[in-house]
């Protein structure tokens, strides 16, 4: 798509992620950034896969970067552009630049790289190129070359970034960066404009650790622009990036994991996920719960946060906790049988349809759901956790032998009723109702931790539940 195919004053905005590893908490969160600002706006969301890296980039990294978005609910419009594939497209660029005096042809050696790099750190200074071939014409035909742009040398150019403020740099302190190597392919730093160009880009929204990027940028679109007119500069918007708890750069100590991780290991729903990075960095008043309608309406630059965030796994997870009591049953049955390797048609998914009213306000995650599921079908004899064990013994067995006679005369098996007859085995034996409850949820469930005890006498029926009662009465 050329810019010439978006609407005059239409916001594009584009996600470009490299495949050389899992799509992670910032890059996510920088997708999410970018779509919902498209959205607010009425505008397109685009995605570039950004591979010219060959060695490092793989199918599997594209694979999981597609299947990780596609989770987050984070839908690209139209189809997405992969970089390498645009190769001669960003080779013609730099070679109309050459043309036009804007960039140059560079045949310094490694050797006087070498040169330039050491007498660099003796003075102490970072290295800025400023090559001999610059100014000149008389370029060997027998020698390979990097075509470098001809960066300003004077004045200084200012960034109105839209999250971090005016931001200036002296031109000084560019360099004329390569922009085609040696054996012709391009550089990051062309390839990067050229697309956010023909894709019609207009707000470039990514973290804050690409911010020095975008004034070595600037020189190419305003160089272009000079050329055939029609490259206007981007809005830039650089984000904070995310750190962990204790401050520092966000880490695989952190929690830096795949977003397929969240998702795979950790139990965590996408909408919470989504709910939780939209909050990092990002606020609209005292609102915690943030659907992602409500989102679009809300969201927009300026309430973005100049600081780092930190990542909170106990904060995401208490998040997800809310949505899976907010989740429907059926689609929680779904997510907890295929955790458990049932078969889409395993008749035990309608039990734990049954059970997720009982069972999700006690879970912060899918894990542990699918873990609160164990005793629904457990086979006999039961197996009891260690912890639960002592609840079976002392006077144990001969209230558990007067629950089974009371409850083996229960017929209209549901909670109302169970609660009754319980009740009444512990007025009876004059003890409080817990001193019946826990022996009965540790020979009911093997634990001593589970759903109500009356919602566990339900989802196992009647007949289950007393032969678990018998293994344990006196």
């Amino acid at each position: 798509m050329s810019a010439n195919e978006i609407n005059k004053g239409a916001v594009v905005t584009r996600f470009a992620p490299s495949p050389t590893g899992f799509l992670h908490l910032g890059g996510a969160r920088t997708a999410l950034f970018n779509l919902l600002y498209a959205r607010h706006h009425g505008g397109t969301f685009r995605l570039r896969i950004e591979d010219t890296d060959r060695a490092r980039s793989t199918q599997p990294a594209i694979d999981a970067i597609l299947d990780g978005m596609r989770w987050l609910g984070l839908d690209w419009d139209g189809d997405e552009v992969y970089q390498f594939a645009r190769a001669d497209r960003h080779a013609d660029v730099a070679h109309r630049m050459i043309a036009a005096g804007h960039a140059y042809r560079c045949y310094l050696t490694g050797e006087e790289l070498d040169a330039m790099r050491a007498a660099a750190q003796a003075a102490k200074q970072p290295l800025r190129i400023r090559s001999p071939w610059r100014d000149r014409s008389d370029w060997p035909a027998d020698r390979s070359y990097v075509v470098r742009l001809r960066a300003p040398t004077e004045g200084e150019t200012t960034i109105h970034d839209r999250v971090q403020g005016e931001v200036t740099v002296q031109n000084a302190e560019l360099d004329d960066l390569v922009l085609l190597r040696s054996d012709g392919t391009p550089t990051y730093m062309l390839a990067v404009v050229v697309d956010d160009h023909d894709m019609g880009v207009t707000h470039v929204i990514r973290g804050d650790d690409h911010l020095n990027n975008a004034f070595r940028q600037l020189p190419i679109y305003r160089a272009m622009d000079a050329i055939e007119g029609g490259w206007p500069d981007p809005v830039y918007a650089h984000i904070p990036l995310i750190h962990g708890s204790d401050g520092a750069k966000l880490s695989k100590r952190h929690g830096a994991v795949g977003i397929e991780a969240y998702r795979d290991e950790m139990g965590i729903l996408p909408e919470a996920l989504d709910n939780y990075l939209l909050r990092l960095g990002w606020g609209h008043g005292d609102d915690e719960i943030i659907a992602r309608a409500d989102a679009i309406r809300w969201f927009d630059l300026d309430a973005v946060g100049k600081s780092p965030s930190r990542f909170d796994l106990k904060k995401l997870e208490h998040l997800n906790g809310h949505y899976i009591r907010a989740s429907d049953d059926s689609r929680l049955a779904d997510l907890v049988a295929a955790r458990l390797g049932f078969d889409p048609d395993d008749t035990r998914r309608a039990t734990l349809a049954a059970a997720m009213p009982a069972l999700k306000p006690r879970a912060a995650n899918l894990n542990e759901l699918a873990e609160g599921t164990a005793f629904l079908f457990a086979t006999r004899p039961l197996a009891i956790d260690p912890d639960a064990a002592a609840l079976l013994a002392g006077d144990a067995p001969a209230l558990l032998a007067r629950l089974h006679v009371a409850l083996d005369a229960v017929h209209n098996w549901d909670t109302e009723t169970t609660e009754a007859a319980v009740r009444q085995v512990a007025e009876e034996a004059d003890v409080k109702l817990g001193q019946v409850a826990q022996p009965l949820r540790a020979a009911l469930t093997g634990r001593r931790t589970s759903p109500g005890i009356f919602d566990v006498l339900v989802l196992l029926g009647r007949d289950e539940s007393l032969a678990r009662i018998a293994d344990h009465k006196a």
